[in-house]
């Protein structure tokens, strides 16, 4: 009896002084302060290859050399740099059945210095018909390692803007090229000639880590996407109002690294991870998810045995305030680990109700999940109804800060056992994903 008595006042100790911390240093306080810079104007809207970017990226590098974090497999610094290649057109000049189309009807896509390409050549005629669903046709199509012309109907002008402000970048730049034509009904013949410049550019992550105590193989990872949109005007297809062309992204995802860079600091100040933990910033997940492609070809998978994919938290969910759910939510044990860990609290973890959205695929943790990590995204975003998504309106002065506080401080006490080694999540089952 005296022995039981014992550890329940040692493990009543423990949580008094794990309370004491999170209170301390998880507050809407500290949260909004962090916020505040990131999603500040003079950010520029964090895009990549931009200012703004760089800013960010040396702003969070800073916050995890103060919060006492040590760089990843022995860095020199917290950047994570990789190279990308981008591609910017010079020239172009596309004639369909005897006709010059205005470059204001076309949207070209190739890493190749010079093209020139007819009917004659390997280029295969493809249409966006009328009542077809256009993002999914599109996304098909420039994905595509084929040399297309693409006719779109003309029902879809107004999304060529949108389309030639995409960002050509690449890690491994295909040899082929895709041409989008606007209101063309057909084409006989055709000749396309396009000058495109070529450059390769550094980006890099932010990756911090803390070394566990007695199992320093074994990682937990925390991330974030640190990258926005930029800025903006109607004329470039952005819509925002006659004030404002800065795309602050506050929630988007602003909110999530400010959540990195605070569990960075608690989890320092506890001190007692028996796993290691990592913390990371990803870049250019508005592009395509490069940052956390290139971040997970350096962990052996095996080794993660979870990843907190942390993104747009910065909002109520549809359950209201004390509430967030977790995308892929039965595809591994974590989940219910998370759960466990936050009964006698006000908080709950729902699973992701948008599964028609996909969205386990479409942030940061897909790449390490698709090899069977347990990776999940944790988010508040109402994917039917959020307002300011990807839009200027997407500012601090939106966010409800005291509610980040609380889902920040139930991501550090739902994961307590799994960076204890406690706990260890289910793989994902790969032959089950998509």
């Amino acid at each position: 009896m005296k022995k039981i008595i014992v550890s329940i006042i040692i493990l009543g100790a423990a949580y008094v002084a794990g309370a004491q911390p999170i209170k301390k240093i998880i507050s809407a306080k500290k949260v909004k302060r962090i916020e505040k810079v990131l999603s500040a104007d003079d950010m520029e809207g964090r895009r990549t290859f931009t200012p703004g970017i760089e800013k960010a990226s040396a702003f969070i590098e800073d916050q995890f050399k103060k919060a006492g974090l040590q760089t990843f497999n022995g860095a020199a610094n917290f950047r994570q740099e990789f190279f990308m290649y981008q591609a910017a057109a010079v020239s172009s000049k596309i004639i369909i059945d005897g006709k010059t189309i205005p470059d204001s009807l076309i949207a070209c896509f190739s890493f190749q210095p010079e093209v020139a390409l007819t009917e004659k050549s390997e280029v295969e005629l493809v249409r966006i018909n009328a009542g077809d669903k256009f993002g999914q046709k599109f996304y098909q199509y420039s994905q595509s390692k084929k040399n297309l012309l693409v006719l779109v109907d003309t029902s879809f002008k107004g999304r060529l803007q949108s389309i030639k402000k995409i960002d050509q970048v690449s890690a491994e730049p295909g040899k082929n090229t895709v041409v989008f034509a606007f209101g063309i009904a057909d084409a006989a013949t055709f000749s396309i000639e396009l000058t495109n410049a070529i450059t390769k550019k550094a980006l890099n992550n932010v990756v911090g880590i803390l070394p566990g105590k007695s199992k320093r193989e074994e990682y937990v990872v925390f991330s974030a996407h640190y990258d926005h949109l930029g800025t903006g005007s109607p004329a470039e297809g952005m819509p925002h109002d006659n004030t404002d062309s800065v795309y602050n992204g506050a929630n988007d995802d602003a909110a999530g690294t400010t959540a990195v860079i605070i569990l960075a600091r608690y989890f320092k100040k506890l001190d007692n991870n028996e796993r290691s933990i990592i913390f990371t910033s990803f870049v250019a997940e508005e592009l395509g998810g490069f940052g956390s492609q290139y971040f997970s070809r350096q962990l052996a998978p095996d080794k993660v045995v979870a990843m907190f994919n942390i993104e747009m938290i910065g909002t109520e969910s549809k359950w209201g305030r004390n509430s967030a759910y977790i995308t892929g939510f039965e595809k591994s044990g974590m989940s219910t680990i998370l759960q466990k860990n936050l009964k006698g609290t006000s908080f709950t973890f729902y699973p992701d109700p948008y599964p028609e959205q996909q969205l386990f695929y479409r942030s940061d943790n897909a790449t390490l999940a698709r090899l069977g990590v347990p990776a999940h995204t944790i988010s508040t975003s109402k994917m039917d109804n959020e307002p300011n998504y990807h839009k200027a309106t997407d500012e601090i002065g939106t966010l409800d800060m005291d509610n980040m506080a609380e889902i920040i401080k139930a991501i550090a006490l739902s994961s307590s056992s799994i960076i204890s080694g406690e706990d260890t999540p289910s793989r994902v089952d790969q032959a089950q994903l998509k």
